[in-house]
């Protein structure tokens, strides 16, 4: 099969990576996706390398990236006018923030059910079907339903290509659906949501890629005593809460974004180290003597976020929000551990900081249970054959 995974970053990130890549801007669309993909910010290439790995024919197009889709653009011999021109000269840089700030609404506030994205500006509409039509797919899956529109997916769809979604958020009530042939999330309450709302759906967890252990090297040592990475935003107010009661608690550390909408008085303030996007991050979690995951609210009583297995993944002892699933995923205090309140978690804290073996043991089962079973390859297999059984008439 040929698969095209489609998907968007978030606009800090894309900021980011082009100040810290001097003239990366300027650089060809395969340079410029190489050090994309070499940051390992998100899912990176995990997907396509896998369907690659199994026979495939696979790649990701990153739909918002301006300065990536305009050297595709440019080299594909596709002319594309910058809505930016009529306003005056702008840095590639700065371009890309405004177009990236644009694009990120919707992962901003997903959680608002009426909200309505500002789908696909017409710059990046043109070169995603020009890219479509030079990959000829026959499976497209994508992953930011609120950015790219039902109505361009209806198009390929009856063109012969496979339409399937990959989402672990509230759609907002404007978004439809007939375009897609399947539904997948790591979240069971939003399977049956969507089942409800007439689209066939499926459970597909998320994943670490072994690989990532490859590129990072050997591990540092261990002088982060607890560690929190993630957002601090509207839509995480029990994790607040959580991560509030740690810091006059406990010696946590936090990075993550967020922190310039919290109160002055916060006490996170102290604790907030910067952002740590992708191999940051990882180092982050590697240099974790204990390392906290609490969910987004939307997740209710389910696990299934990233950081479940990124941090397992590179061997950092997890410390994760109790759920009625998490057993069906790690086996609590053996490969992670859990905690209920606030108070429960800086008691959890206390004790393993204290009692290095059996942390070190918790840590090490962990990370072996994600490398054998909670992989890109299986996760990606899973998909192929979900692909070949709803493809069928």
């Amino acid at each position: 099969m040929r698969i095209l995974i489609l998907n968007t970053d978030y606009p800090q990130f894309l900021g980011s990576l082009y100040r810290d890549h001097p003239g990366l801007a300027d650089a060809t669309y395969s340079e410029q996706m190489a050090a994309r993909n070499d940051s390992l910010f998100g899912v990176s290439d995990f997907y396509s390398r896998n369907f690659v790995a199994q026979g495939h024919v696979a790649k990701e197009i990153h739909v918002n990236n301006r300065l990536l889709q305009y050297a595709w653009a440019r080299e594909n011999g596709l002319t594309v006018t910058s809505p930016l021109a009529a306003g005056g000269p702008a840095s590639p840089l700065s371009s890309l923030i405004t177009q990236a700030k644009r694009a990120a609404r919707p992962l901003l506030g997903p959680l608002v059910s009426r909200m309505r994205g500002p789908g696909m500006p017409d710059w990046e509409a043109r070169i995603l079907d020009a890219q479509v039509e030079s990959f000829r797919p026959d499976v497209i899956l994508n992953q930011e339903m609120t950015h790219i529109d039902n109505l361009t997916l209806r198009r390929y769809r009856d063109r012969g290509i496979f339409i399937m979604g990959q989402n672990a958020a509230i759609v907002p009530e404007s978004v439809q659906f007939d375009a897609y042939g399947l539904m997948i999330s790591s979240l069971p309450n939003l399977v049956e949501w969507f089942r409800r709302h007439g689209v066939k759906a499926e459970l597909n967890r998320l994943a670490f890629e072994p690989h990532v252990l490859d590129l990072l090297g050997p591990p540092p040592a261990r002088d982060i005593d607890l560690s929190f990475v993630g957002s601090l935003s509207p839509e995480h107010t029990s994790r607040i809460t959580l991560l509030e009661h740690l810091a006059r608690n406990t010696p946590l550390k936090v990075w993550g974004a967020g922190v310039e909408r919290l109160p002055k008085s916060s006490p996170l303030r102290a604790c907030h180290q910067g952002q740590a996007w992708g191999r940051d991050m990882y180092e982050v979690l590697r240099r974790s003597r204990v390392t906290l995951n609490h969910h987004i609210d939307l997740a209710e009583n389910w696990a299934n976020n990233m950081r479940l297995y990124e941090a397992t993944g590179v061997g950092a002892m997890l410390l994760t929000d109790r759920k009625r699933n998490l057993a069906e995923i790690f086996e609590p205090e053996k490969e992670v551990a859990q905690y209920d309140t606030p108070e429960d978690c800086a008691a959890q804290i206390r004790r393993y900081l204290a009692d290095e073996p059996s942390r070190a043991a918790i840590a090490a089962a962990g990370q072996a249970k994600t490398l054998q079973v909670h992989n890109y390859a299986a996760r990606t297999a899973e998909i192929t054959a979900l692909v070949e059984r709803y493809r069928r008439p």
